[in-house]
């Protein structure tokens, strides 16, 4: 096994006014290239706010977190080379899709690859071949108002790995979904794993979704249990 990300003693403390509110209490997580992780636990344990500390998206109030085999604190890092490592090396997807509403299916998907320079061509291929990847090459031109919530999470599963990342993280992915549409983005990330390699970890009440993962770990009063 390969170590694409270690987080070692990862604190969260919010302060209210004088209040201090802690939140996670010295987290340790190891995550390996390609591995498939959920994280579970009772809403309130923190373990949207890890999420979001994994992901560089908030900063912790201790603690470090490595990825990949330079070995150096993502945190250490300027806010620029932070954002450009984030935009090169992580796909997020939340339980909200975040779908443009007036950009169709294929600019929703294109949308990242343009930012990051890629030409419009290019953008377009890349985009249309990841909308078939997911079943969705009937909806192309379509709008999200057009389309069911578990299209639009796929249209989002596949906005989110254009620029081929090395770790994909999601939150509640399938918390807005019914039974059927949550099978078929539980199998599309099964797929994308085997296809592409991309890591995958998430956080989820869904014990059917945290089943089909390789590991899963679960956390109470911010910490792993």
């Amino acid at each position: 096994m390969v170590e694409l990300m270690k987080a070692v003693g990862i604190r969260k403390v919010y302060k209210k006014g004088k209040t201090e509110v802690p939140v996670l209490g010295g987290v340790d997580f190891t995550l390996n290239v390609g591995e498939m992780v959920a994280i579970t636990g009772a809403s309130g344990v923190g373990k949207s706010t890890l999420l979001h500390i994994l992901g560089t998206l908030e900063a912790p109030t201790a603690g470090q977190v490595f990825f990949g085999p330079s070995q150096q604190d993502l945190f250490s890092y300027s806010e620029q080379a932070l954002a450009v490592f984030r935009n090169k090396a992580l796909g997020f997807v939340f339980q909200f899709h975040y779908l443009l509403p007036e950009f169709s299916a294929l600019e929703n998907v294109m949308m990242p690859a343009l930012i990051a320079g890629h030409t419009k061509s290019a953008a377009s291929k890349q985009a249309k071949e990841l909308l078939d990847f997911v079943g969705l090459n009937h909806r192309l031109n379509h709008r999200p108002a057009e389309l069911s919530g578990g299209e639009q999470q796929r249209i989002s599963i596949a906005r989110s790995v254009i620029l081929r990342p090395k770790l994909l993280l999601a939150d509640e992915l399938t918390g807005n979904l019914d039974s059927a549409n949550g099978e078929h983005i539980m199998e599309l990330l099964a797929k994308l794993n085997q296809a592409t390699g991309v890591a995958v970890l998430l956080v989820t009440h869904d014990q059917l979704l945290a089943a089909r993962m390789h590991r899963v770990l679960h956390m109470k009063d911010g910490v792993f249990v």
